[in-house]
């Protein structure tokens, strides 16, 4: 039976993906097939997933007219699986691999078939992702209107043109790690202050989650929000006079712009 979706990947993103769609009812689980070739990941996804047609390589029977592609593989791998989905005459493709444009992707395929290039992070896993889209040259609204519907399960979807991809990389795509790397900063101090791992581990998560549940429904700028806590002369002012004097600031900048540049390396 042709499936609506095939999924090539069964990694981490990949999974995600798989979850938040079958979760929101975007498309069903008896409607999904997944090209994984790893037989634990085949494993795992089954024991969650009893309907789900698992696979190391496609099969004709389950294309149809109807039938899209994702693909959530790897960048080394990403065009042979691109390659692969257009042989088998798959309706369209979205592609979450970070930094191969939809140009190099569809130089893989021998007839035209719409490409829409997404980039999302991992949040994605608890449904709390951001993804930015964009159309490579056969995309329609149709095709993005699809690929939003299907990324909306797992966060907030944005629009923008292909080329601004490699800065969302850079921050977003990214940028859970630097939120991890301050998590991991934060612990440390706290245990150096003289708190238990465990209690600054909890005051360091719940910091962050609520820092940012105050910028996301407040309406405030961070800068305004930052400077309601710093007081003049007070605790915090002296700590932020000391991330000052280290250029914090600018250290995330240049991490960033070293995201950035991985990334149009890894697209060249």
């Amino acid at each position: 039976m042709a499936a609506q979706l095939l999924i090539f990947g069964g990694g981490q993103m990949g999974t995600a993906l798989l979850e938040g769609i079958i979760a929101s009812g975007a498309v069903a689980s008896d409607d999904i097939v997944v090209i994984e070739p790893d037989p634990e990941r085949r494993a795992m996804l089954r024991l969650a997933h009893d309907s789900l047609v698992l696979l190391d390589t496609p099969e004709l029977e389950h294309i149809g007219p109807e039938t899209s592609a994702l693909i959530a593989v790897k960048p080394d791998v990403a065009e042979g699986a691109t390659r692969l989905a257009g042989a088998f005459g798959v309706k369209r493709i979205l592609s979450v691999v970070a930094g191969i444009s939809s140009a190099r992707l569809e130089a893989t395929l021998s007839v035209p078939i719409p490409v829409v290039r997404a980039m999302p992070n991992t949040p994605a896993i608890v449904g709390a992702g951001v993804t930015v889209i964009s159309g490579g040259s056969h995309v329609t609204k149709d095709d993005l209107d699809w690929a939003e519907r299907l990324l909306s399960s797992v966060g907030t979807v944005l629009r923008l043109p292909e080329k601004q991809l490699d800065a969302v990389t850079g921050l977003s795509g990214s940028g859970p790690a630097y939120v991890f790397f301050l998590a991991e900063a934060l612990i440390e101090a706290g245990v150096t202050a003289g708190l238990s791992r465990e209690v600054s581990r909890t005051l360091a998560v719940e910091t962050i989650l609520g820092a940012g549940k105050l910028m996301s429904q407040s309406g405030q700028s961070p800068e305004v929000l930052r400077a309601q806590v710093t007081s003049p002369g007070g605790t915090t002012a002296a700590a932020v006079r000391s991330l000052e004097a280290r250029a914090v600031r600018s250290a995330f900048v240049e991490a960033v712009m070293a995201a950035v540049e991985r990334s149009k390396t890894i697209g060249r």
